[in-house]
């Protein structure tokens, strides 16, 4: 994959600054997302180093002893942990190939602001943070808590969760599939 717009399931992420309410905000979604018959996936950034294994468990104990990549297998999950081996901010492309596209509908995106993919943008004044949108065009939506002039693009409060969902299924999921028809 040499770009996002090349990624086999429509991509739709959420930037904004720490504390507007990203994760809240996605959570709400995903569950109507999937009662109108998708497969999400989310892909989540930290700037922080992760573990989620518990030391003592054998998978733990496995990845400690230098296993690159364990994939822990249950009756109702899998994980992958995948160890780098400098730490490095990892992009999203590497994040994505990790992912099954043949079961999956859409990938939302927490984070990764910086990169080149449609993005809903959050923001609460409150936070005295600039907006995003004026300088980058990727940008598709707005989600506010204050009344804005942000020209043609969409414009939602943060309670207008069904509203965000139509959205995403006419301008994400819609235009991913024209696109591949076209390029058929």
């Amino acid at each position: 994959m040499t770009s996002l717009t090349q990624f086999p399931v429509p991509l739709l992420g959420f930037a904004a600054f720490s504390g507007t309410g990203k994760t809240t905000l996605i959570e709400q979604l995903i569950p109507l997302l999937i009662a109108q018959g998708l497969r999400v996936a989310l892909v989540k950034h930290s700037h922080h180093d992760i573990d989620m294994d518990k030391p003592g468990k054998d998978s733990y104990r496995l990845r400690k002893a230098g296993a690159s990549q364990v994939v822990l297998a249950g009756t109702h999950r899998s994980i992958c942990f995948h160890e780098h081996e400098q730490a490095h901010d990892s992009q999203l492309s590497e994040q994505l190939a990790l992912l099954n596209t043949k079961s999956l509908d859409l990938v939302l995106v927490e984070g990764y602001r910086d990169q080149a993919f449609p993005k809903i943008e959050l923001h609460r004044s409150v936070l005295q943070k600039p907006f995003l949108y004026p300088t980058d065009t990727n940008i598709i939506g707005l989600v506010c808590d204050q009344a804005v002039n942000a020209g043609e693009l969409p414009l939602f409060e943060f309670t207008q969760l069904q509203n965000i969902v139509t959205f995403i299924l006419n301008q994400v999921i819609a235009v991913k599939s024209i696109k591949a028809v076209e390029n058929k």
